[in-house]
């Protein structure tokens, strides 16, 4: 009986904290995987893909600010690489990349160039919106931290 109700205590504490931790709300459906290293220019930016499919060696790809690149075969099967360089003179933003490989596939990526200056847009809305959902994930902690407290002072006396 007393394991049932720490678990009760504990439970609100746990919804809560998994609540609060960040979760990517962008979903990455197009095949296509971007690395900008630190994206700012003069830096190397790595364009892989699989979904040219299998037994495909060559694709052509082109960055919006870097101009077109070639991919060749990766380091796993069924897998396209190609590189590019950020030109100088590029500002912080964001550069689509589109990859094409025969017969007729198109793939198309985006990525952030330069440092994020203020708050990261990560999909829940802006900064206004963040405070407010630290301070309802706030409450919800201490409302489940005071709820475990309670709960395990209320013991059951045998007596």
């Amino acid at each position: 009986m007393r394991r049932r109700r720490v678990a009760v205590g504990i439970g609100p504490v746990v919804v809560a904290l998994c609540l609060s931790i960040p979760v990517s709300a962008a979903a990455d459906d197009s095949e296509i995987t971007i690395r900008s290293g630190d994206g700012t220019p003069g830096s190397t930016v790595t364009v892989t893909t699989s979904g040219c499919g299998e037994g495909e060696t060559y694709g052509k790809g082109q960055s919006e600010l870097a101009g077109d690149f070639h991919m060749f075969e990766g380091d796993r099967e069924g897998e396209l690489k190609g590189e590019f360089t950020l030109p100088d003179g590029v500002e912080a933003g964001e550069d689509t990349v589109t990859v094409k490989c025969p017969p007729l596939t198109k793939l198309t990526g985006t990525y952030q160039i330069g440092y994020p200056n203020g708050s990261v847009d990560a999909g829940f809305g802006d900064s206004s919106d963040r405070t407010t959902q630290l301070a309802v994930g706030s409450a919800l902690l201490a409302a489940a931290a005071t709820g475990a407290v309670v709960t395990m002072r209320r013991r059951r006396s045998d007596t």
